[in-house]
C-alpha cells in the first residue's frame, strides 16, 4: 500500500480475550509492524529494538502495533518473554486477512511478510517499506517518517526540543 491510501481497518485479537481495532487509535501516529512470525531470530531482534526505543516512539505519541498470522495464545508467551510494551495483534483467522489487505502476506510461506506502515492520525498511511524477510529493517526509516509528520502537522514533540 502506498503513502496517501487510507489504511484498511481491522480489529484482531490482541490477547485471548481482548481485541484492537485499528480505528480506536485514530488521533495519533500509529506504526504498524508486520513480521513473519513469534520466536523467529530476526522477529525477536526486531521487536526488542522497537520496544527499547520506547521513548522515541512515546516522544511523537506514537502507537506500535505488532501484527503476524501467530495466534494470540503464542502472541501472549511472545510478549511476556520479550517483556513488550506494546501490542502484537493475532491475523490469525481468517489467516492473513489483515496482512493481505495490506499486501503484506506471503503466500508461499503462508506468513506475514516483514512490512512497515506510519500512519497518521487520521489513519492515513505515510510511510511504507517492505523488507527482505532475514532482515531486520530497524527503526530508521519509521523515526524519520514520524518527524516528517511532526513537522507537516506543525505540532512539537520531545524529539523536536531535543
Amino acid at each position: 500500500m502506498q503513502p496517501g491510501t487510507t489504511a484498511p481497518d481491522f480489529t484482531l485479537a490482541s490477547k485471548p480475550d481482548q481485541s484492537l481495532s485499528l480505528h480506536d487509535l485514530r488521533g495519533r501516529p500509529v506504526v504498524l509492524v508486520f513480521y513473519p512470525a513469534d520466536w523467529s531470530p530476526v522477529c525477536g531482534d526486531q521487536v526488542a529494538l522497537y520496544n527499547e526505543m520506547r521513548e522515541e516512539f512515546d516522544a511523537y505519541n506514537a502507537q506500535l502495533v505488532g501484527i503476524s498470522v501467530d495466534s494470540a495464545w503464542c502472541h501472549q508467551a511472545f510478549a511476556k518473554a520479550k517483556n513488550l510494551y506494546f501490542p502484537l495483534v493475532a491475523d490469525f483467522e481468517p489467516k492473513g486477512a489483515v496482512s493481505r489487505a495490506y499486501g503484506a502476506y506471503d503466500a508461499e510461506d503462508g506468513t506475514s511478510k516483514r512490512a512497515l506502515f506510519v500512519l497518521d492520525g487520521d489513519g492515513i498511511i505515510r510511510w511504507s517499506y517492505l523488507s527482505p524477510s532475514g532482515v531486520n529493517p530497524g527503526a530508521d526509516g519509521i523515526l524519520k517518517a514520524l518527524e516528517s509528520l511532526t513537522a507537516s502537522t506543525g505540532a512539537t514533540s520531545e524529539a523536536n526540543v531535543r
